[in-house]
């Protein structure tokens, strides 16, 4: 698979960023003289990058400085030890064999901060897309699973409905793959990960797999793996991929960018309902959904029903195909449940039919891609040697109210530019 980049940057300088990132084993061709910048023959190999063959291209409108990067997946096998091959071909084996162990491990490989693990993921991640491509080529383009997000307000009952609502859809012959996402400790950064314990049937159900994860941190709530760890469990053959959400924060939003429909699950009897809930929440969902409507919260829930269904119809639609749905659930009486799976395979079927489900997930692809370019970039701004030096100085400095924030962020930003130049 070969994936090109063009890109518009002085040779020295991007050669200077390339030299500290992760990458191996890519084609470069550099349309410049002879010699870069700084010096280094054009045709001369960097054997730590794994770089060769340079030439220059001269098109109608006189030379230009554009290089040329791709890679494919032989390559980037190349630098594995045999050791590491193996690690990945038996990941790889055992994962696509339906083998529950070996999609574990996977996905502990690519929650490592290790960079040699790293690397390895993503040499994992790459196999494994490159077969559900295929795999999705023989399905005639149609999607090999179906990608829920759930969140809600703690209270609201989420793990309670995803045990009944995962027991109904493997009882159906469904395979189910719930990756639970924990808030994490911001003094210790650890996770209770206790979403496992409160789905018993469900942990023991061969036909399902359930993946609490640490948010470490993350921003919304949702780990910047969260996005790989679907494509394994797809890649594992589970055709229904449920992704629940802390509930805070930007969490809502940053797993609307990675499912193809996102469901909110309300408890009825929480107060003033419409105030206490974004509008722009309430926006992004495909599907709200009452919980706990049984005993005497059945009133209840039919007045909250109420409520958003007219609040609804104010708001903008995200899609041209589909009105977002208002329903009544409890998953101990297990009424609405099966109404409820009705209305998600008919938003399914729908927003396949009119192509808005593969325009979304590609726009997904590419949000995500510039998320982690984000999140790489700042770790890099802050492991910068000169930028390291000047961040305790200048917060103590900021701390004391001598200098002001946006300043001291000027300043390491022009500390951080300078060493490049």
């Amino acid at each position: 698979m070969n994936i090109p980049m063009l890109l518009q940057h002085p040779h020295r300088d991007f050669l200077k960023v390339l030299l500290r990132t992760l990458y191996r084993r890519y084609h470069f061709i550099l349309p410049s003289s002879t010699h870069l910048r700084s010096g280094i023959p054009c045709a001369q190999p960097f054997s730590s990058l794994g770089l060769y063959h340079a030439k220059w291209m001269l098109p109608s409108n006189g030379l230009t400085r554009k290089l040329c990067l791709q890679t494919t997946l032989k390559e980037q096998t190349e630098g594995l030890s045999d050791k590491e091959q193996r690690l990945v071909d038996e990941l790889y084996t055992g994962l696509i064999q339906g083998q529950r162990a070996c999609l574990a491990e996977a996905i502990t490989l690519i929650e490592s901060t290790h960079n040699r693990k790293k690397e390895l993921a993503q040499v994992l991640l790459q196999k494994v897309l490159v077969r559900h491509r295929e795999q999705e080529k023989l399905n005639k383009g149609k999607p090999l699973a179906f990608r829920v997000g759930l969140s809600g307000p703690p209270g609201a009952g989420k793990s309670t409905f995803i045990e009944y609502f995962g027991k109904m859809l493997t009882d159906r012959g469904h395979k189910l793959s719930v990756l639970a996402v924990d808030p994490s400790s911001c003094t210790s950064g650890g996770s209770l990960l206790g979403d496992k314990t409160r789905m018993t049937e469900l942990s023991r159900d061969m036909n399902a797999y359930i993946r609490p994860s640490p948010t470490r941190g993350t921003l919304g709530g949702v780990t910047r793996t969260t996005n790989e760890a679907i494509l394994l469990c797809e890649g594992g053959g589970y055709d229904i991929i449920l992704i629940e959400t802390v509930g805070v924060g930007q969490s809502e939003f940053a797993v609307a960018d990675m499912v193809d429909m996102f469901v909110l699950l309300l408890p009825p009897a929480g107060g003033d309902e419409l105030q206490g809930i974004k509008r722009g929440i309430i926006e992004m969902a495909d599907l709200v959904a009452i919980t706990k409507s049984d005993g005497d919260l059945v009133v209840p829930a039919r007045r909250i029903q109420a409520e958003y269904v007219s609040a609804l119809k104010l708001l903008r639609r995200r899609s041209g195909v589909w009105r977002p749905k208002v329903i009544r659930i409890s998953a101990r009486s297990g009424e609405g449940i099966t109404e409820m799976w009705d209305t998600m395979k008919e938003f399914q079927d729908v927003m396949l039919a009119s192509g808005e489900l593969t325009a979304k997930r590609q726009k997904q692809q590419k949000v995500w891609m510039w998320n982690l370019i984000q999140e790489n970039v700042v770790e890099h701004f802050r492991t910068h040697p000169t930028v390291r030096e000047q961040i305790p100085l200048l917060e103590k400095r900021v701390l004391s109210g001598a200098l002001s924030p946006g300043l001291a962020a000027d300043l390491l930003l022009k500390a951080f530019k300078s060493r490049d130049q």
